[in-house]
C-alpha cells in the first residue's frame, strides 16, 4: 500500500491537531492565573453568550434545509413554547424545554403538511 494518496489527510490531521491543541494548552496555562471574578472574564462570558444567541437567532430566522419550508411564526412559536416549558419545567427544565420546542415544531409541520 502506498502513502501517496494519504499525505493530504495526514497533513490535515496534523494541522488540525496543532491548531486546536495549541489553544487548549494555552488555556490550561493561562486558566490557572485568571481570577474568575475579573472584569475581563465577565466580558469574555458576555461576548460568548452573545455569539451563541446570534447563531441561534440566525438559525431560527434564516434556516436552511427542511426548516426553510416552515413558516417563521411556527419557528418563533416553538421557541416561545420551549421557553415557557423551560421556565415551568422544574427539575428537568432543560430537557422539558428542548423536548417541548421540538414537539411543537414537529406537530406544526405535520399539521401544515410541510
Amino acid at each position: 500500500m502506498s502513502f501517496d494518496g494519504l499525505w493530504p489527510y495526514i497533513y490535515i490531521a496534523i494541522a488540525g491537531w496543532l491548531a486546536t491543541d495549541l489553544w487548549r494548552w494555552a488555556g490550561v496555562i493561562a486558566g490557572n492565573r485568571i481570577d474568575e471574578r475579573s472584569e475581563l472574564l465577565n466580558w469574555v462570558r458576555a461576548v460568548a453568550t452573545a455569539l451563541v444567541a446570534a447563531v441561534i437567532a440566525k438559525l431560527i430566522v434564516f434556516p436552511t434545509g427542511t426548516l426553510e419550508a416552515s413558516p417563521l411564526w411556527l419557528r418563533l412559536g416553538a421557541v416561545m413554547f420551549g421557553g415557557l416549558c423551560f421556565f415551568i419545567g422544574g427539575r428537568f427544565r432543560q430537557i422539558a424545554g428542548i423536548a417541548a420546542a421540538i414537539a411543537f415544531l414537529a406537530a406544526g409541520l405535520v399539521l401544515l403538511g410541510v
